[in-house]
């Protein structure tokens, strides 16, 4: 029996599989997370790496608003399940590779078994060969030991000489004859048996060297197969621990889902207070601008009206007067007496004209962007991602403004003129510190804007602004996983997506 552990041992074929975890919640992550796995390239690798880094900071972006340790274990859990599916390939790479490997050694094992049957097979020849050489060899020494006893082999001449008769001379050569035949005929069969020896021993050389070239290849081929072994079993354990990982956060997540839950209802009440007391400022604002620019419109439609009114008597009585000297000058070449003047024709009160207020466009505003660096997370709804908890039971949540980007103590500047509403420290829960400024009402739209996570701030409630003036630094305050800069607009008392507006 051939001992284990050699190029020709047999090897395991199976492949290796991902063994199920107990229970139906880890189940559902793990096919949510593989479902769509496709082998990839280093290329693709590279740019899913990318994505699911930003997928990742905006997951843990949008909820920045609970505990840091919270939001950490989301995005740890976001990060695994990411993982997942390049683990699942590079398993899969792996035993394609153990396969291959598999094949190989048994593909080399049945050349070397064929190589050594052909090494056999000759080895055969030129033992029988060498018995034939043996044999022809000793059929020529007897025939020149013959020929020794006989004084060697007779000439024409003797045997002649020696016959008693022609049938004598002619038995005679006969036999000589026959043996010159035979004599030529075994060193013939001599010297082609030494070329098949030849022949065969030169293909011996080359099948024992084939043989040897085989086996060294067939060990490394074994070795290979026992690497590709090592690595599978290596990526089978990667794919085993991101399972057990993915499975420990979401039972984590899950145990903490009801403080979770009411400290999203807590946050978003608080959300909803603060932009309500913003939305009733701009409603004031807007009410008050309306009442003042009506006030004004009609004070021009009346001051309209009045000259209009004036006007129109001074072209009545302008009218009248002329009148009046026409008459008079009748009256005096007439020779008779100038008549009473003629009475200014009445006018009708002017009804003033009062235009409704215009409305413009928000893009009115001319803001500017706040921040010199990239927007790293959009506005607007955003569904839970794949394999964490619907906290809201909404099926997911709508992202309040835009990400920028940037490092801690980025300058941050107005986006336009204004006044400081607030500038305070954690009123919002997790917002750190903010400011919000007040850009007034344009063309019967009132506009806000907010911004979070600062590092510190350079103004106060009520300073006035102009665009472009630095205003504070950007930071990571609050519940925040990362320097960056939270920006929102509030325009007419909702949230709206600030692209629309710079």
């Amino acid at each position: 029996m051939r001992p284990p552990g050699t190029w020709w041992a047999r090897q395991d074929t199976r492949t290796f599989v991902v063994r199920g975890t107990a229970g139906t919640s880890i189940a559902l992550v793990v096919a949510l997370a593989l479902g769509f796995n496709t082998p990839v390239v280093a290329d693709e690798l590279d740019d899913r790496k990318s994505a699911l880094e930003n997928e990742i900071t905006e997951v843990q972006q949008s909820m920045e608003y609970l505990d840091a340790d919270i939001a950490e274990t989301i995005g740890a859990l976001k990060t695994y399940q990411g993982q997942l599916p390049a683990a699942q390939q590079s398993l899969a790479d792996a035993q394609g590779k153990v396969e291959t490997a598999v094949g190989e050694v048994e593909a080399l094992a049945v050349r070397v078994d064929l190589a050594q049957e052909t090494r056999n097979k000759i080895t055969e020849e030129l033992r029988a060969d060498q018995q034939e050489m043996e044999e022809t060899r000793e059929v020529i020494g007897q025939i020149a030991t013959e020929a020794y006893k006989n004084g060697g082999i007779p000439t024409n001449v003797s045997l002649l000489l020696g016959a008693e008769g022609v049938e004598d001379f002619t038995e005679s050569m006969d036999l000589v004859d026959q043996a010159l035949r035979s004599q030529n005929a075994a060193m013939e069969r001599l010297s082609e048996q030494s070329a098949t020896n030849a022949d065969s021993k030169a293909r011996l050389v080359a099948v024992e060297a084939e043989i040897t070239k085989l086996k060294d290849r067939a060990d490394a081929a074994l070795a290979a197969e026992q690497s590709a072994r090592d690595a599978a079993a290596g990526e089978k354990a990667k794919v085993d621990k991101l399972v057990a990982d993915t499975s420990a956060l979401s039972a984590t997540l899950q145990e903490q889902k009801p403080v979770i839950e009411a400290k999203l209802a807590s946050v978003e009440q608080a959300q909803q207070q603060v932009n309500a007391d913003i939305a009733e400022r701009q409603r004031r604002q807007i009410e008050e601008a309306r009442k003042a620019e009506e006030a004004r419109l009609k004070a021009e439609a009346e001051a309209a009206a009045r000259a209009e009114e004036a006007r129109l008597r001074a072209e009545a009585e302008a009218a009248a007067a002329a009148e009046s000297a026409r008459l008079a000058a009748e009256a005096e070449a007439a020779n008779r007496p100038a008549p009473a003047p003629v009475a200014p024709a009445p006018v009708a009160p002017v009804v003033p004209q009062v235009q409704a207020p215009v409305a413009t466009a928000p893009s009115s505003f001319g803001l500017n962007s706040p921040v010199n660096g990239p927007i790293s997370s959009g506005f607007g709804w955003r569904p839970t991602p794949v394999g964490t908890i619907d906290f809201n039971g909404t099926g997911g949540y709508t992202h309040t403004g835009i990400d920028y980007g940037v490092g801690c103590g980025t300058p941050l500047y107005a986006p336009a003129a204004g006044e400081v509403w607030y500038a305070d420290s954690n009123v919002l829960p997790g917002a750190g510190n903010r400011i919000v400024l007040n850009h007034g009402v344009v063309g019967g739209n009132a506009l806000a804007t907010n911004f979070y996570h600062l590092t510190s701030f350079l103004v106060s409630p009520g300073q006035r602004v102009s665009a472009g003036q630095l205003i504070g630094y950007t930071g990571t305050t609050g519940n925040s996983t990362g320097c960056h800069l939270h920006f929102e607009t509030m325009l007419n008392g909702t949230l709206v997506d600030p692209i629309g507006l710079l």
